[in-house]
This record gives structure tokens, sequence and C-alpha cells, in this order.
């Protein structure tokens, strides 16, 4: 399986929006802090502006902001709102596939896979692995008791 680099863009971006809901950030503040090419971004922004995954304002104190809550926004949503289809085989989606012979049992297999990674990423939310960064870094030394 490949995650498209729209795909990871689009979850690092919206991470960044997630970590700070204070005020609106630039698409290149986030493409800057996210080392991500700045008019590819722009791009992969349309696309969430149009699922209604963000929101943006114009002018001088625009930028984007979360289009709702981080809870509510899952993996699994951001990569079909910039990507389409979840989970393809040479085009087609798993449950249309048939093989002839031995491999008839092979279709099943690629049904298998996708319905456990998509899963996984309906699970994961924004929120959660925004938790998951603070907890990996964390801002003071660790207290023992």
């Amino acid at each position: 399986m490949q995650i498209s680099a729209k795909a990871d863009y689009a979850v690092r971006a919206l991470l960044e929006l997630a970590a700070d809901s204070e005020r609106p950030l630039t698409c290149e503040g986030i493409a800057s802090a996210q080392d991500i090419p700045f008019r590819f971004l722009k791009s992969v922004f349309q696309d969430m502006r149009k699922a209604g995954l963000v929101r943006s304002q114009r002018g001088c104190e625009g930028g984007y902001w979360l289009g709702r809550d981080a809870d509510l926004i899952s993996v699994a949503e951001v990569m079909a709102a910039v990507d389409g289809e979840f989970f393809t085989l040479r085009g087609l989606r798993p449950d249309v596939l048939a093989y002839p012979g031995v491999a008839g049992g092979l279709p099943e297999l690629w049904r298998s896979v996708e319905a456990a990674a998509y899963d996984v990423l309906a699970r994961t939310t924004l929120a959660a692995l925004a938790r998951r960064d603070t907890v990996a870094r964390p801002s003071s030394p660790a207290v023992t008791a």
C-alpha cells in the first residue's frame, strides 16, 4: 500500500492547524514548518477546503483554520478528500475484482487489506495524532514519584 504525498502533506498540514487553533495559520507558515513545497500545499488546501476540512480568511490577518473540531476529522476522511478513492488496485475498487482459477481468492485478500487499513485510519483522528505528538515530545522534564 502506498500513501500519496498529497495525503501525507494534507494530514501534516491539518496537524499544524490542530496544534494552534488560536489563530489562523498561513499556507506559507505551514509549508515552512512541515518542509512541504508551498505550491503543492496550496493545491492540497483547495481540496481540503472543498471537503470542509478547513476554512479560510483572506487578508493580512487571514489564513486557515480547521473546518471542524480535530476530534471529528479522521485520517481516512482527509485521504479521501485529497485522493478520491481510498483503496484501488490498478485503478479498480477491490469489490469489483474477479480473477480466474487459482487466483480467485485474491480479491478477498485485497478487500480484507482495505477494510483493515480503513478501520485504523477511520478510527485515528487529528486530535489523537496531535496528542501522540505531545506525548512523544514532552515540554518539561519528567517527574518521577
